[in-house]
């Protein structure tokens, strides 16, 4: 499944290292472009995790989420390889999830930090800003979480009146 679904996680990242290539030439720190109401483009980076956890650490913390995210890695590509061929809502989950994580670990590996640059808001309450990886990942997540909700049907299906 890991030949089948590369080209996902590929994918994910040409388009989330392009987009930040983008925001980081055409952009200004901190300062937003307006898209579409309560849609914003605006650079920003981020030394944390999800919602800046972690970001006024110190640096350590860019060690820990390169670690973290190389484990979390290799796990997503045994899994995927180790997936049937029906499987095909996980494998797209996890070819999401894997792609996010490698274009996230990309600029910790060449910045040490993350570019995001998507920005969303209501009024005056504003979502953390994020990225093309993000979205991956939690789309990726959701997907997941669905995958499992989602009935499965058993390989046989037996007569309850065939039971000893």
């Amino acid at each position: 499944m890991l030949k089948k679904w590369g080209w996902l996680s590929l994918l994910v990242i040409v388009l989330d290292q392009f987009t930040k290539y983008l925001a980081e030439t055409l952009l200004v720190m901190h300062q937003p472009v307006a898209v579409l109401p309560s849609f914003n483009l605006m650079l920003t980076y981020n030394t944390g995790a999800a919602f800046s956890f972690l970001a006024d650490a110190g640096g350590w913390q860019r060690w820990f989420f390169l670690t973290l995210g190389t484990v979390i890695s290799g796990g997503l590509l045994v899994w995927l390889y180790r997936l049937k061929p029906a499987e095909k809502w996980l494998a797209l989950a996890l070819a999401l999830i894997l792609g996010g994580a490698l274009g996230n670990m990309i600029d910790r590996v060449w910045l040490g930090q993350v570019i995001d640059f998507i920005q969303l808001y209501y009024e005056r309450w504003y979502w953390p800003a994020f990225n093309i990886a993000d979205s991956a990942i939690s789309v990726g997540a959701v997907l997941l979480v669905l995958d499992s909700l989602r009935s499965k049907q058993p390989d046989s299906v037996q007569n309850p009146t065939d039971q000893p």
